[in-house]
This record gives structure tokens, C-alpha cells and sequence, in this order.
């Protein structure tokens, strides 16, 4: 959490709306260890809460008006709080429009409306999931400004809802469930199946660096929702073949894929072949924490980028640049993309006492190819979404 974004956001708060914010509210963004694309197939995913994040301030009113700003642009819309509609022009307003609508039906129409402005320092694009932070801030300072209790989880499925009905991105729970319940030094351990969200302690020698390839990384044109379709297809073949239930494919094993997968259509088959290996992955991650075995560990997050590059096809020349000079760097444990993919950050696990080393080294094979550095920073795994003020 950057108390300097805070004091940027509060200065334009005041200059622009003309007084205090009331309620301020702050959601990280997150990395995606281990497991790519399971959430919405009802498996296993280790993630983290990161030291970027979004603030969201505002202000209650005496009419019905909301007025929302991004900060950064300083770009406003204004709509009536108790019915928002989407916007066609300003698309980035929805994400927080949609949370609107949804604490509206939970809570019930706002007697009163609000001014909001909010500022981060996620990069956008950058797979770090800027758009759930987003969600998640607005809902926390939203909830407290009218005097309304919501849990984590909650909060959390309200971000998810929004952003699939009013973006049109058919996420999973993942990017929002790691902003609420992200914990400083652990990783997340998602149980998508039963909602059980679970810190699991992270070693102090090793940290993540992140590596911004600035490649294009927008998940509404259909690239997401192409794969989520085949991983449904999947999974009802599955269901009819085999000889236990299957409501998803956290259902099936790697050992089934491999027998029935030639049954399956082409496409259906590799797309289901990586949530599948994704899911056992981080099960045995999570072991391999747990006995303190980092080496091995690192090993499975290259397995789990070879997964996406060959089975998901949700890398790209970027990432794919990245894990491969990572591979051939001292000191870095395991590297793959993280989030979505066709585009935005690799996450590269390494020995902490080598951080600054590989980060250079990184840049610099990066450059070789693409003709300009990567951005590479480190993160930590820091605490989740909170109001902080009052």
C-alpha cells in the first residue's frame, strides 16, 4: 500500500469535488502462482495479494447524483445512484457501475448519491488484475459510506459479478478473491469448489519479481470466453464418459485426460489438458511449501507456463521471452505468465539475495529481443482489501 498514492488521490479529491473524502478504502492487486484458468472450473489456485493496489474515495451527497473520476485521467461520468447504467464511452466506469448496481439490489436503493475518484499503481495491462482491485475498493467504500456491513467473500462475488455482466469478461472469482483475502507473507490457497480461501506461509529468502512486457493483454475480445466454452465442453464430456461424477474438471485427473482425451474433440482436449495438470500442480505446491522445497517448487510454475503455451495457448512472444531467459538466470527458482495471459506479466520466482541481479538480467535478455526492456519489479505479498479511513 503506497501512502504517497493516498496523498495524491486526497489532493485531487479536495481540488476537484471541493472537500474531504469521508471513506477511503484500499484493494491490492495479485499474482497467480500456480493455477491458470481453475477458478471457473471449480479447482485450486495459489495466488498473492501484492503492494500495488487501487484507493477509492467518496463522499456522501445530498441529491441522488453520483459523480465517479479516474484519478489519473481525471476523466468524470456522473449517473443516478440508485439505477447506473453501462456507458459506451467511458468503459472504464462500468467496472464500478456494475458494483453499484449490486450493492443497490443487496442493500436497496441509496437515498442519497456520492462523489468518488479513485487512483492506483497497478499498470494497467498489466495481468495484475488492476480491474479487481478496482471492484473490490469500490465495494468496501461504497458499503461504508452508507452504512452497510459486507463480507470478504461477499465482497469479493460482487466484484466477480460486476465485471462479468457489466464488462462482459466472464472471469472466475480468482483476481477478486485474492485482493479480499490476501495476507502479508503467505500466499493464497483457493479452494473454488468450496470457497475456502487459506494462507499458506511463503519462505523469507525468496521473493517474486514481476515482469511488465507491456504486450497487449485484454481479455473482452473473446479470447477468454473462447477457452472457458472449450473447458465447459470438456468437462460434459467427461460427466457422459466417465465412471464417477464430474461437475467440472477439478473432477477429472491427469491420468483420465490422458486415457479419453483422443475421444474428445481437438481443441476441447488441449484446452481441458491444462486446468486439469493446473490442479495437481498446486496441490503439490502446496506440499512442497510446507516442506520448505522452493527448488521444486520453482519447477512447477516452469511446468505450469510450458501448460499455457502449449495446451491453453494464452502465452505469447513476450512472456514466452521471459520464462525462457529466467530459466537460464542464477538465482531464479521457476517463472510464468500470470493472470489471463496473451499478454501482461510473468511472475519469476527467485532467491531474494539474487533479486537485483536477475531483475537487470531479465531486462536486459528482454531488450535483446524486443528492442526495449521489460519493466521488472519486485513485489510482496501483502495484506488484502480494508477500509482505511475512517
Amino acid at each position: 500500500m503506497s501512502d504517497e498514492v493516498l496523498q495524491v488521490l486526497d489532493s485531487k479529491f479536495r481540488s476537484f469535488f471541493g472537500r474531504e473524502a469521508e471513506v477511503v478504502a484500499h484493494a491490492p492487486g495479485r499474482i497467480e502462482v500456480l493455477g491458470n484458468h481453475t477458478d471457473y472450473n471449480e479447482g485450486y489456485v495459489l495466488s498473492a495479494a501484492i503492494d500495488k493496489g487501487t484507493y477509492f474515495a467518496v463522499s456522501p451527497r445530498g441529491d441522488g447524483t453520483a459523480r465517479l473520476v479516474a484519478g489519473d485521467v481525471m476523466e468524470a461520468v456522473e449517473f443516478p445512484a440508485a439505477a447506473p447504467q453501462r456507458s459506451e464511452s467511458a468503459m472504464w466506469s462500468n467496472y464500478v457501475k456494475g458494483c453499484v448496481a449490486g450493492l443497490n439490489e443487496r442493500f436497496g436503493a441509496p437515498e442519497r448519491g456520492f462523489d468518488a475518484m479513485f487512483l492506483g499503481n497497478i499498470p494497467l495491462g498489466s495481468g495484475l488484475s488492476s480491474s479487481a482491485a478496482l471492484e473490490c475498493s469500490s465495494i468496501l467504500a461504497l458499503a461504508k459510506a452508507r452504512g452497510a456491513e459486507i463480507s470478504k467473500l461477499d465482497a469479493a462475488l460482487a466484484g466477480q459479478r460486476a465485471e462479468n455482466e457489466w464488462t462482459g469478461v466472464k472471469c472466475g472469482l480468482l483476481d477478486q478473491a485474492t485482493s479480499v483475502f490476501g495476507e502479508r507473507d503467505h500466499l493464497v490457497m483457493s479452494d473454488f469448489r468450496t470457497r475456502e480461501f487459506k494462507p499458506v506461509a511463503f519462505p523469507d529468502d525468496v521473493c517474486f519479481l514481476v515482469c511488465n512486457t507491456h504486450a497487449k493483454h485484454a481479455l473482452v475480445d473473446g479470447a477468454y470466453n473462447e477457452r472457458r466454452e472449450c473447458c465447459e465442453r470438456a468437462a460434459r464430456f467427461f460427466a457422459a464418459t466417465l465412471d464417477h461424477p464430474v461437475r467440472a474438471l477439478r473432477d477429472v485427473t491427469w491420468n483420465e485426460w490422458l486415457e479419453h482425451s483422443g475421444e474428445l474433440d481437438p481443441l476441447a482436449a488441449r484446452r481441458a489438458a491444462h486446468p486439469i495438470g493446473e490442479d495437481e500442480r498446486v496441490l503439490a505446491g502446496v506440499e512442497l511449501l510446507r516442506e520448505g522445497d522452493v527448488e521444486a517448487f520453482g519447477r512447477l510454475m516452469f511446468d505450469s507456463h510450458r501448460s499455457s503455451r502449449e495446451y491453453f495457448e494464452n502465452s505469447c512472444p513476450e512472456l514466452d521471452t521471459v520464462v525462457d531467459a529466467a530459466q537460464k538466470i542464477p538465482g531464479v527458482l521457476g517463472a510464468r505468465l500470470s493472470g489471463g495471459g496473451f499478454g501482461g506479466s510473468a511472475v519469476v520466482l527467485v532467491r531474494r539475495r539474487d533479486a537485483e541481479t536477475a531483475a537487470a538480467a531479465l531486462a536486459a535478455a528482454y531488450s535483446k529481443v524486443h528492442g526495449t526492456p521489460c519493466d521488472t519489479s519486485a513485489v510482496m505479498c501483502s495484506d488484502g482489501a480494508r477500509v482505511v479511513r475512517p
